[in-house]
């Protein structure tokens, strides 16, 4: 597989809303633990993205996108500060999700460390996540240098199952 020799990291725009509709709801039937319940209702998705976009233009979120060479999107994750008085040197990394046959190309890696580097940037400090513990993307967490703060007991529902499960919450000083 050559799709990530290919893949171009770039700002989200406007255009790419239908993609990442479908990108949200492949991710969400698949299980990732990002928010949404299966079945993803197409309005739902797109609501999201509006809103997603919407943020970015005032400066209270950066999403990101991996293309592949023919402009499809294999992946996505974003950033949203914090306009708390005494939470500016903070922000929280949100919806890592990578295309499932695009998965294990190092995509979600590039996706985080491009993050990191947006966020020195804006002259944050510390970031923040959290993840399905014992999710595949506790490994890559942990693989790119972020700590393992603790978890919290059935704090979402499965987005297949609606099981409640436990999340594992990470942060990494920039």
């Amino acid at each position: 597989m050559m799709v990530l020799e290919k893949a171009v990291l770039r700002a989200m725009r406007q255009d790419d809303k239908p993609g990442l509709c479908a990108l949200l709801a492949r991710n969400v039937a698949s299980g990732a633990s990002i928010g949404f319940l299966a079945p993803l209702a197409q309005e739902v998705a797109a609501r999201y993205w509006h809103q997603v976009y919407a943020d970015m233009l005032e400066g209270r979120r950066l999403a990101l996108v991996a293309c592949d060479g023919q402009g499809g999107l294999l992946g996505a994750a974003q950033l949203e500060f914090c306009f708390k008085e005494n939470g500016g040197h903070r922000a929280e990394v949100q919806k890592l999700m990578v295309a499932p046959e695009a998965r294990r190309q190092g995509i979600a890696s590039r996706l985080m460390r491009q993050l990191e580097e947006e966020a020195r940037l804006e002259r944050v400090e510390l970031l923040v996540l959290d993840t399905a513990k014992g999710s595949e993307a506790e490994r890559l967490y942990q693989g790119l240098g972020w700590t393992r703060a603790g978890e919290i007991p059935d704090f979402a529902l499965d987005a297949v199952t609606r099981q409640p499960h436990a999340t594992a919450m990470y942060w990494k000083r920039l």
